[in-house]
């Protein structure tokens, strides 16, 4: 038997023991690899050979068995067997994709009945091969939510809308308390938020906000909350979560449990102008700076006016007055220059 042969048909097939008895690797067929083990008998007769496949390779060869067993009875040697191998293995390659590719007629005429029963009008998009479909589903409260299915040769329409369906349903809670947020409150950002995000930042009052963080599977527990603003106003706010956590009741919605703990009503959009809450940086004059954005605000109660931490770090690098002491820098607010103080961190940089 020639190595050098075999090495050449299949270099990634290689002996495992001197006598050249056991041959382990892949076989490369369409750009694809698959595990492979040939194990000849002491005599090195290949009639008697035994093959190991990873199961990729037997799913693929189901249906060509009584094939294989031929090529080894009439093949000369190992190296003539395997080119054989990897003829078979293209034809059956071939064979999937094309089963895969043209489902049966019943495929179609089932899909239609699926369609059919679900209701025609709930059907937003179809392409040419209905393999790819996109469907209008309305959850028990009501929520409209498109979803974009691939569909298989096996697929059921009906099954994948039922689990959607199901999906959908254990998300009814987060959103409830969402939904419940937005119209009761004045969500900064986002402003336009889809039905995944779980980030809502809330207007407390003029340049003073609250950042919650949900978690989908329990969207009453108390949510991760971060304070933006005045350290003279977030303070307290910080103490009274930290020091009424104990009364968090899960039974109760999550809007009412923040205003219990925080001792604060939440103000509504209408309850200010836009211009009296101020959300631009004060230096830079935007809003976002790449990913941040502004959430350092003087402590002044007369000025509040926010920063991005980038930008007042580099306003005051830039004053003689200012002074560092380790990461905190100390000095004068560019509004109203009275004493501001900057801790560092670093997501500023």
């Amino acid at each position: 038997m020639s190595h050098r042969g075999l090495l050449s048909q299949c270099p990634l097939l290689l002996p495992q023991d001197l006598q050249g008895r056991v041959y382990d690797g892949f076989i490369r067929a369409q750009d694809k690899d698959f595990r492979l083990r040939v194990i000849l008998p002491a005599d090195l007769q290949l009639q008697n050979a035994r093959l190991e496949c990873s199961w990729q390779l037997k799913k693929v060869l189901q249906g060509y068995q009584h094939v294989i067993k031929q090529r080894l009875q009439h093949s000369s040697n190992l190296t003539s067997f395997m080119l054989e191998l990897k003829t078979v293995l293209d034809v059956a390659l071939k064979n999937t994709n094309s089963l895969e590719a043209s489902p049966a007629p019943q495929h179609y005429s089932c899909l239609v009945k699926d369609i059919e029963n679900l209701g025609w009008d709930k059907l937003l998009f179809v392409d040419n091969e209905f393999s790819t479909i996109k469907l209008k589903i309305e959850d028990s409260s009501g929520r409209e939510h498109a979803i974009i299915l691939k569909l298989g040769a096996r697929s059921n329409l009906q099954d994948i809308y039922n689990q959607v369906l199901s999906t959908l349903e254990s998300l009814k809670e987060f959103w409830d308390v969402l939904d419940e947020i937005d119209k009761k409150t004045w969500v900064l950002e986002p402003e336009n938020p889809t039905r995944s995000a779980t980030v809502r930042r809330i207007a407390i009052g003029n340049n003073v906000s609250i950042t919650i963080d949900l978690d989908p599977r329990h969207p009453t527990m108390l949510p991760e909350c971060y304070f933006l603003g005045a350290d003279h106003v977030v303070h307290p706010l910080k103490d009274k979560l930290n020091s009424n956590v104990h009364l968090w009741d899960p039974e109760v919605g999550l809007l009412q449990n923040l205003k219990d703990v925080l001792e604060i009503e939440f103000p509504s959009q209408s309850d200010f102008n836009k211009s009296d809450f101020s959300m631009d940086c004060g230096i830079c004059y935007a809003y976002r700076l790449d990913s941040a954005i502004p959430d350092q605000v003087c402590d002044d109660p007369h000025c509040g006016q926010p920063f991005h931490q980038a930008c007042l770090y580099e306003w005051l690098n830039t004053l003689p007055s200012s002074r560092q002491s380790f990461n905190i820098i100390y000095g004068e607010c560019p509004y109203c220059s009275k004493p501001i103080t900057l801790k560092l961190s670093n997501k500023a940089f």
